[in-house]
């Protein structure tokens, strides 16, 4: 009997040493129902990428609703910056999908050049009597700093100079980018939902109940719930919405209520075209101000290390391998195609990666690349039939900062996961990350705390490009978290032969090169066998 019970207690240390085991590191995100090379039946893509669609109108409403006015432009002009911002958006996400990292990333407007073309707005060279004509102006000076701006992204991606620099980047380095890629959009979260919090909070509550707990209760076999949720959840709101809007719920609130909470605050929809295509130059020649152009370059280059986070968030969502450095620069040069098209086409704002996107690929576990180029067709297919885009455009802003409360947070914490490859024991990991991550917290929050009480950033002179060229990046949580960690860990005992594993580097030097790992090829290789032409190293 001793025996026995030696040899079983023998039997629970093998056990119990098992499930004290920590999980091992996973090249690829499991669980995911199709990765980006597997495509969903087509009803299901159809739908899937009706759902991308949705998801990324709403910054591009929020971005010309506010600059659109200050420019001069009244709900017709808004109405057709909206159809030109969705058609070039389209473009860009068939480009990025096509030729760029191949990745299903949606190439969106971004907030990072709003500072910057604001200045553009307030300058006070177009001071124009005639609104029309003042707006005209503003876009045209917006489109030539877009257009050399553009010039950044294209030589530091298809020169190679990006590929150089993420080589260095580790996946320690990794986490407070990627990390804060999403957290860091916390601004435009719950404030967003508090300014109507009757439509936005329940928006938030039947998208998590449908998404996280009903989805597990009720098994379809489909999965219906968690890959609709936006869907179900955006199309009871709204409606909800729209009754409170026509039952006179707010006639007798405060403008700034009205415009949160109705659903025809916008007047889109009577202001639209029923058919219109964007063109080239449709608002005339672009006009050119160097001052501009350096301070857009600068907010070009911000987004450009915004968007290498969300890049990576998505490889990790779309169950991809680490993405090579020279599949990113080539990413990175496309976009800076998407910004120069943003330039010629005249958008009030340039193109990065879609953080909310990557969010929803992690909501619905879907991260095939065909459903974001079907999305990329909604966008180019509604943006000419302006009454029918305007039509979803209506949705009021609160049920979108609801859905970045969830795709926010997904992307922070797929940056977060990547501590699975760094070893947590040791004080340099656990200085580098929380030095960078609470900078990168605590620097942007100076920064704009200080411009909301005096309306002007730390640095002011006379001269607002140069202004920009240093508040613009030092606002940015991702910028500002990267560029310390990236420092941080290059030159912090880097030449301790312990500490490459320890940030570790090991795990993705086999993604070094495109060609030191096979699954590279499967998902990152140009169609149409282009790799031969254009080989990536």
């Amino acid at each position: 009997m001793a025996g026995v019970n030696g040899g079983g207690g023998g039997v629970m240390k093998v056990v119990e040493a098992t499930l004290l085991v920590p999980h091992p590191p996973k090249d690829q995100l499991q669980n995911v129902s199709y990765c980006i090379t597997s495509p969903p039946p087509w009803h299901e893509a159809i739908l899937l990428g009706f759902q991308h669609y949705i998801v990324m109108l709403g910054t591009i409403v929020i971005i010309a609703t506010a600059l659109v006015p200050q420019m001069g432009g009244g709900n017709r002009e808004k109405a057709d910056v909206i159809q030109t911002m969705l058609f070039v958006a389209g473009l860009n996400t068939l480009l990025q999908t096509m030729f760029g990292t191949r990745l299903p990333a949606v190439i969106g407007s971004s907030y990072t050049y709003v500072p910057p073309i604001i200045s553009i707005i307030l300058s006070g060279r177009w001071s124009d009597p005639n609104p029309i004509a003042r707006f005209k102006k503003t876009m045209r000076a917006i489109q030539g700093a877009l257009i050399i701006a553009s010039t950044i992204q294209i030589i530091l991606g298809f020169s190679g100079l990006w590929r150089n620099a993420a080589r260095l980047l580790s996946p320690l380095s990794a986490v407070p980018l990627v990390a804060l890629a999403g957290f860091g959009l916390y601004e435009f979260g719950f404030p967003g939902v508090a300014r109507c919090v009757e439509i936005g909070l329940p928006q938030l509550i039947i998208l998590l109940l449908l998404s996280q707990y009903l989805s597990r209760l009720i098994h379809s076999g489909k999965n219906i719930l968690e890959r609709f949720a936006v869907l179900i959840s955006v199309a009871i709101v709204w409606i909800y919405a729209h009754i409170l809007t026509v039952s006179g719920a707010y006639n007798h609130t405060p403008l700034r209520t009205q415009t949160s909470c109705r659903t025809d605050r916008t007047r889109l929809i009577h202001s639209a075209p029923w058919i219109r295509a964007p063109y080239p130059f449709q608002w005339g020649a672009p006009s050119f101000n160097a001052g501009e152009a350096f301070a857009m370059m600068m907010a070009a280059f911000v987004a450009l290390v915004e968007s290498t986070g969300g890049f990576i968030a998505v490889s990790r969502y779309a169950s991809a391998t680490h993405i090579p450095p020279s599949i990113l620069s080539r990413g990175v040069g496309w976009q800076g195609i998407g910004i120069l098209l943003s330039g010629l086409f005249g958008t009030v704002s340039g193109s990065s990666v879609s953080i909310e996107n990557a969010g929803l690929l992690a909501l619905t576990r879907i991260g095939s690349r065909r459903v974001v180029q079907i999305s990329a067709g909604f966008m180019i297919f509604f943006s000419v039939l302006g009454k029918f885009g305007a039509v979803f455009a209506s949705i009021p802003a609160p049920i979108i900062a609801a859905l970045y409360c969830i795709f926010f947070a997904y992307v922070g914490g797929v940056g977060l996961s990547f501590l699975q490859f760094c070893n947590l024991n040791t004080f340099r990991t656990k200085f580098i990350l929380g030095f960078s991550i609470f900078l990168g917290l605590s620097v942007p929050q100076y920064f704009n705390e200080y411009e909301a009480i005096n309306g002007y950033g730390p640095v002011h002179t006379s001269s607002r490009w140069f202004n920009n060229i240093v508040n613009v990046p030092f606002s940015s949580e991702a910028f500002v978290a990267a560029l310390v960690a990236y420092f941080l860990d290059n030159t912090l005992h880097y030449k301790d032969s312990s500490v490459r594993k320890d940030r570790g580097k090991h795990w993705w030097d086999k993604f070094r090169s495109f060609k030191t790992d096979s699954r590279s090829e499967e998902f990152y290789s140009l169609p149409f066998k282009l790799n031969k032409y254009f080989p990536s190293v």
